[in-house]
């Protein structure tokens, strides 16, 4: 049995904070920005909008477009940086929310990495006929641990959801080949510290994140026994546009062929690739059969790597 995503969907909060209402928060500039970053602008969840909150509304399209009820779930999983709460976990609040009350729930905790951790757990358990129908949520709400005084990362975080229900797919469908891995070393170049302020060694990161993006889109090619010339699309992690560009180079693939969300959505962390998947899907850019490749890095330091051929 083969696992693939069987339904997508997204959540993106209303309010947009653009480059130039950063200038009047903290000392940089739009060009400083665009210029290192890509990012023009991202989005701000609402005060009272909570994690759990913007993960039910994205969970709620995907099993839509699965065309599944939430009885149907077997299993939640939850990947955020940035939960409610201590506990419950999010995954059991989206639980609740959506009456799923036959699913077991569990978060998941590798920063940027998370939604590919997550994907790859919901294949193990379908494709081992333990569970048919396996939700996948990446989510942060990093506006609440970003610290608006640092221009050095202030201008990079934004809010949103993405989910994904994992199911069954037929045989030249689904998931092909993964990676995933982590280096505890390099923990110290990017983490909370105890004002609940995000840290980070932006040259540590940049330099972890170009090497590490490129080796492992390479290598889940090379797993799946296909050849770069057989990718039709990428869909990195959307952090940096210089460090998205290093991977799309490393696949020797036109510009048209990587997903850019970045300048309109900064770094959503763990949401960012189900978010940009959603947003290629509705422009057409990702068709029946295509070869995609999704691949993040983040806090741990965490990273992975999926090959998969779209479809059901």
């Amino acid at each position: 049995m083969k696992a693939g995503i069987i339904g997508i969907g997204r959540y993106i909060p209303e309010k947009v904070l653009t480059n130039f209402d950063l200038e009047k928060m903290v000392e940089t500039s739009d060009e400083w920005i665009r210029t290192r970053t890509g990012i023009e602008e991202r989005r701000i969840a609402a005060e009272d909008e909570k994690t759990s909150d913007m993960a039910v509304a994205a969970a709620r399209r995907a099993m839509e477009d699965a065309n599944i009820e939430p009885e149907d779930l077997d299993m939640i999983l939850v990947a955020t940086v940035t939960p409610d709460q201590a506990f419950p976990t999010v995954s059991c609040m989206i639980q609740e929310k959506l009456g799923a009350f036959n699913a077991c729930a569990m978060d998941i905790s590798a920063a940027c990495a998370g939604f590919m951790y997550g994907l790859v757990t919901g294949k193990q358990f379908i494709e081992a006929g333990t569970y048919k129908h396996v939700l996948v949520i990446g989510v942060e709400k990093l506006s609440g641990i970003t610290d608006w005084d640092d221009r050095n990362t202030a201008v990079l975080f934004g809010d949103g959801a993405g989910a994904a229900v994992v199911g069954p797919v037929s045989d030249d469908k689904g998931i092909l080949s993964f990676e995933l891995g982590a280096d505890g070393r390099g923990g110290k170049h990017l983490y909370l510290d105890e004002k609940d302020h995000t840290i980070m060694n932006g040259r540590e990161v940049f330099k972890f994140a170009v090497r590490q993006m490129g080796e492992s889109s390479v290598n889940v090619i090379e797993k799946a026994g296909l050849s770069k010339e057989d990718v039709d699309f990428l869909v990195p992690h959307q952090a940096n546009i210089r460090i998205m560009e290093a991977a799309r180079e490393r696949l020797e693939l036109p510009v048209e062929k990587m997903s850019k969300t970045v300048h309109k959505y900064g770094n959503t962390s763990a949401a960012s690739i189900p978010i940009s998947l959603v947003e290629e899907l509705e422009a057409g850019k990702i068709k029946d059969g295509d070869v995609i490749v999704m691949v993040g890095f983040g806090g741990g330091l965490t990273w992975g790597a999926i090959a998969m051929r779209w479809g059901r």
